[in-house]
């Protein structure tokens, strides 16, 4: 997974747990795109500054998820959510009782919402 993806996500998962200057740097630098220069200025801070908090940032949440893996485990059951999708529409696909694919298109409809 690209790292600005994987910080991003991170980021959405353990944001509260970053001090609140920390989540503003690291939002501001990969989900807002601004530049370490940009951040530097809104913040009245330095370049080097800058990098120090998001380099702090990254590393409490590569800890965090390190210890806790909610990100791991999200991907986990997106996956498995979508291959059992899959398999509904393999099953519904095949069927011809009307009853049955009435009953998976509303098993597929509660897990959509899972998803």
């Amino acid at each position: 997974m690209e790292k600005n993806v994987e910080i991003s996500m991170l980021c959405q998962i353990y944001g509260k747990m970053l001090t609140k200057k920390q989540y503003e740097i690291l939002t501001d630098y990969y989900n807002n795109d601004l530049s370490l220069s940009e951040i530097a200025e809104n913040n009245q801070i330095t370049r080097q500054a800058v990098r120090d908090i998001i380099k702090k940032g990254e590393n409490k949440l590569f800890e965090l998820e390190e210890k806790l893996s909610f990100m791991e485990k999200t991907i986990k059951q997106e996956k498995l959510l979508q291959e059992i999708l899959n398999e509904l529409s393999k099953i519904e696909d095949a069927s011809s009782d009307k009853k049955i694919e009435k009953i998976l298109k509303n098993v597929r409809k509660e897990l959509s919402c899972l998803a």
